[in-house]
């Protein structure tokens, strides 16, 4: 039997390819509560779904706020294929400083080499989110729809989804 996925991830997928002329078109915001207790929200860049499935990828640095709780990395093949699937550009900024801290001033080149053909460098994370909400609004044509997963009693997962006002 295969997976079922959710009935909001085409409207999703639809929405990306009608509007991939935009280059933020594929960004999103993904807000967490801190260790104080405060959210924190900040944009981050879709990166597909995890195959035959809801779980959205993003690639992120674990050096970051939104994973500090997260000391290592383990080796995964769709790490790897998340590091690989990245522009050269991208896979720089992993070797960088840590984010978020003061800039001390201009890297030297030595510190920016990386080799193509390397593997993920440890900074380097693939988050991967399970959602079991999505709330879909569309103004242009006036529709909202809420969309909520369950478990059956064999633990599969399915989706409901609701009409709302927008």
């Amino acid at each position: 039997m295969g997976t079922i996925t959710g009935p909001w991830k085409q409207l999703l997928l639809n929405a990306l390819d009608s509007n991939s002329a935009l280059k933020h078109s594929s960004f999103f915001q993904l807000a967490t509560i801190g260790s104080n207790g405060r959210p924190s929200n900040r944009t981050v860049v879709f990166r597909g779904f995890e195959e035959n499935s809801d779980k959205m990828r993003i690639n992120t640095d674990c050096r970051t706020h939104k994973i500090d709780d997260l000391k290592h990395c383990p080796f995964a093949e769709q790490r790897e294929k998340a590091w690989f699937a990245s522009s050269v550009k991208s896979r720089l900024q992993y070797l960088g400083p840590n984010p978020g801290l003061p800039s001390l001033g201009e890297q030297s080149s030595s510190e920016s080499s990386l080799d193509p053909s390397a593997g993920p460098v440890d900074a380097f994370c693939l988050l991967v989110l399970d959602p079991d909400q999505v709330d879909y609004l569309n103004l242009k044509i006036n529709e909202r729809l809420t969309f909520s997963s369950r478990q059956n009693i064999n633990g599969e997962k399915f989706w409901s989804s609701e009409r709302i006002n927008p």
